[in-house]
């Protein structure tokens, strides 16, 4: 954790002292690029580091969707459901991607190479349907993209 902390500290300083509950979801972002996943214990960590109730940090953690509570692959696929992605055909391609993959949402696959999300919004609806790949998005897919895009991943 002293590494971990030592990059808690460099974002720190860039906040002003009286802002210190502003770096709760920086910090959350920090510990899941290093550990992957997270847990209640690391939003304990992080309250008492920051010094504010411990409830404001589980808040966060379990609000919002990008915050992933348990070991994920090494690829997350988020696949769009909401109405716009929806009547595009997000259905269709989240069972393009559970029959490709062979994987149900919020699943791994048994390597450990993707885990497949179905996400309320994903805020693309103009160019629906969508989906994120770890910090990426792509926008207006088919079957055939979406095959391209898993083939292109390392």
């Amino acid at each position: 954790m002293s590494c971990l902390n030592e990059r808690f500290d460099r974002l720190r300083a860039a906040y002003p002292a009286e802002m210190a509950s502003s770096l709760v979801l920086p910090l959350l972002h920090l510990m899941q690029q290093e550990k992957g996943h997270l847990t209640e214990s690391d939003a304990l960590h992080i309250a008492d580091y920051l010094g504010v109730p411990a409830m404001q940090v589980k808040e966060a953690l379990t609000w919002y969707t990008m915050f992933h509570r348990r070991p994920v692959g090494r690829h997350v696929i988020k696949v769009c459901r909401n109405i716009a992605c929806s009547l595009m055909g997000a259905e269709r391609l989240l069972g393009h991607l559970t029959a490709r993959l062979g994987i149900g949402e919020g699943e791994t696959t048994a390597d450990g190479r993707f885990t497949l999300l179905a996400v309320e919004c994903l805020a693309s609806c103009g160019t629906a349907p969508a989906m994120q790949v770890n910090d990426t998005y792509h926008e207006g897919l088919t079957e055939e993209k979406i095959d391209r895009i898993l083939e292109e991943l390392p």
